[in-house]
């Protein structure tokens, strides 16, 4: 499904150069869910975001369902993450002049549905997050957890095939971030390839795999369970 090839990112400040992945070499296979953990500045969040196409690295590759992201043009990459991916970030990354059935739909229009196919699907996801009761609310009207659900319902509403989540509990409370790990077990239950960043091992050990990152380099894979 996923796979890099001594993938490298570095980042130029003046004239200093920091070399924040090392080359890393990674294989996710269909259906997995997977948790990367490492201390502050081993390189987690840069790796999402080269996998996922948000960001173009220094150098490596990164192949996706058979894909050579690398000769893709920045065209081609926006339509692939429109299609095959779906996004959870820890700030929500909603826009908050927009309800929470407008914030689904949008992309899914983007992506070429119709305002009205867009807007059923919308509803359903939202519904599936147990927030069918709050379509017209705004963010500002919406609990923490509400507004996560939502982006996790934006995410999933065009059946990605691969949700790609950078510590979506970091900002939630206890019960919050529970829930939000259980909508990722029953997403993956039902087939969901899951890529999730976190820091706090008690979710983290929820995944079939613990992907450890220090100083740019996998330093550990640890499956924790069958599949």
């Amino acid at each position: 499904m996923l796979e890099t090839k001594q993938l490298r990112k570095s980042f130029k400040d003046g004239g200093t150069e920091t070399h924040v992945l090392k080359g890393v070499d990674f294989l996710a296979n269909d259906g997995e869910f997977i948790s990367i953990m490492g201390r502050s500045g081993a390189g987690k969040s840069t790796f999402l975001y080269q996998m996922s196409l948000l960001d173009d690295p220094t150098g490596g590759e990164v192949i996706i369902d058979g894909h050579d992201t690398h000769l893709m043009t920045p065209e081609e990459k926006m339509h692939f993450r429109l299609r095959k991916f779906g996004y959870v970030f820890q700030d929500y990354a909603l826009l908050p002049e927009l309800t929470a059935v407008e914030n689904v739909a949008l992309p899914l229009m983007m992506a070429g549905k119709t305002k009205q196919q867009a807007y059923k699907e919308a509803e359903v996801a939202l519904t599936r997050m147990k927030l069918g009761h709050r379509l017209g609310n705004l963010p500002s009207q919406l609990s923490g957890g509400e507004q996560q659900r939502t982006s996790i319902a934006r995410a999933v509403a065009h059946t990605p095939k691969i949700l790609f989540a950078d510590e979506p509990t970091a900002n939630l409370d206890n019960e919050s971030s529970r829930i939000v790990m259980d909508i990722f077990k029953e997403l993956h239950a039902a087939g969901q390839t899951i890529i999730m960043v976190t820091h706090e091992e008690e979710f983290a050990k929820q995944a079939e795999r613990i992907v450890r990152l220090d100083d740019g380099r996998i330093t550990s894979d640890e499956r924790m369970r069958s599949v």
